[in-house]
């Protein structure tokens, strides 16, 4: 029979469950996803760093554990709660259980929690830490002061590493990437340079790139100065193409502001306008801070947020650049934004021509 474990808010309200992943105790951010699919992508996903994933969608590990759609090679949250865990995957490109694939990787995991109970909590209350633990917590300080900090550091990879091959040569800022922005890329006949968060500008063009993107990854983005400064030097070189992560660290670099939101985005049914033609499109976001769009003074908000109006894109025209808050190479979730990589593609063609001519 599995243990029984307490979730602590920091607001001091309990939630009891029973343990299915490793047997020890955590304290991180609490957050909350709304993908209905895509769970290993989630916890795979660097941007969780730090925190504590709840899911909103009541049955999770159905499908099992499959290496291939993994977006990293570990896990990067600090705990799971689930409502309901399946111990019985049906899929045929399944490996394992949930299960055991958490207590491999010593991630803490809940289920039998009223997830839709912890989450209206947090919609009202805010995002706020909580810990997870075997007996009852009252350690309320400890709690009050955990914060996620110097989290590009700690998942950034240390060394370059190259994907696919091709005529279109992009150099990738790996802030925590997803690797399906790797695969989209080569999918498109580009070869991919992923190199650290901390390279320099001047290292970035030493190779030669037709473009350079900014990729996604955790924390508060303007902890990153050192990143933003680099980023400043780049604007303007060659095109650029900003996603979560990035799209605030380049607005940071032009001069704009970021801000934590209450909740965030997190989830595969984010609906997103696109300003200049009217347009919806369903996004796929795991994002807790926003640019605030007009303290951008060089930038053009080119997408918004239909649920509550929050920045999801800018445009930088003069500087051949563009940013959005969402994920185009989503998955699992909606590919309806998966067409900026052809804008980026058919970008870094037209500036490659030009310099070249």
């Amino acid at each position: 029979m599995d243990k029984k474990i307490y979730v602590t808010l920091q607001n001091g309200r309990v939630f009891e469950g029973s343990s299915f992943g490793a047997s020890r105790e955590t304290v991180g951010e609490l957050v909350f996803t709304t993908g209905m699919t895509g769970y290993l992508e989630t916890l795979t996903d660097p941007s969780y760093y730090g925190q504590i994933v709840t899911q909103t969608f009541p049955l999770i590990g159905n499908y099992g554990v499959i290496p291939s759609d993994f977006e990293s090679a570990k896990v990067w949250a600090k705990a799971y709660i689930v409502r309901e865990v399946c111990d019985e995957p049906s899929n045929f490109r399944s490996q394992g259980k949930l299960r055991d694939f958490l207590q491999e990787r010593g991630i803490p995991a809940v289920y039998g929690v009223d997830t839709r109970e912890l989450t209206k909590t947090v919609r009202e209350a805010g995002v706020m830490n909580a810990a997870i633990t075997f007996k009852p917590f009252s350690d309320f300080e400890l709690l009050s002061s955990y914060r996620v900090k110097d989290a590009v550091r700690a998942v950034t990879p240390q060394r370059i590493e190259r994907y696919g091959s091709g005529d279109l040569h992009v150099v990738l800022y790996d802030f925590g990437a997803k690797m399906n922005i790797e695969r989209e890329l080569a999918a498109r006949g580009c070869r991919v340079t992923a190199v650290p968060a901390y390279t320099s500008a001047e290292e970035v063009l030493s190779l030669s790139p037709d473009g350079i993107m900014l990729a996604n990854g955790p924390g508060d983005p303007a902890e990153n100065v050192e990143i933003v400064k680099n980023i400043k030097e780049l604007a303007g070189k060659r095109p650029i193409l900003g996603i979560c992560l990035g799209h605030q660290l380049f607005a940071l670099a032009m001069g704009g502001q970021t801000r934590k939101m209450k909740y965030g985005h997190r989830g595969a049914n984010q609906p997103v306008k696109e300003l200049a033609s009217g347009k919806v499109f369903i996004t796929s976001q795991n994002h807790g801070y926003e640019v605030v769009a007009d303290s951008v003074p060089c930038g053009e908000l080119s997408y918004v947020n239909v649920n509550d109006g929050t920045c999801e894109g800018m445009e930088y025209a003069d500087l051949d650049v563009s940013t959005v808050q969402f994920h185009p190479e989503a998955c699992g979730g909606p590919h309806d934004a998966s067409f900026l990589f052809e804008k980026f593609i058919a970008r870094m063609k037209a500036a490659k021509e030009a310099r070249d001519a």
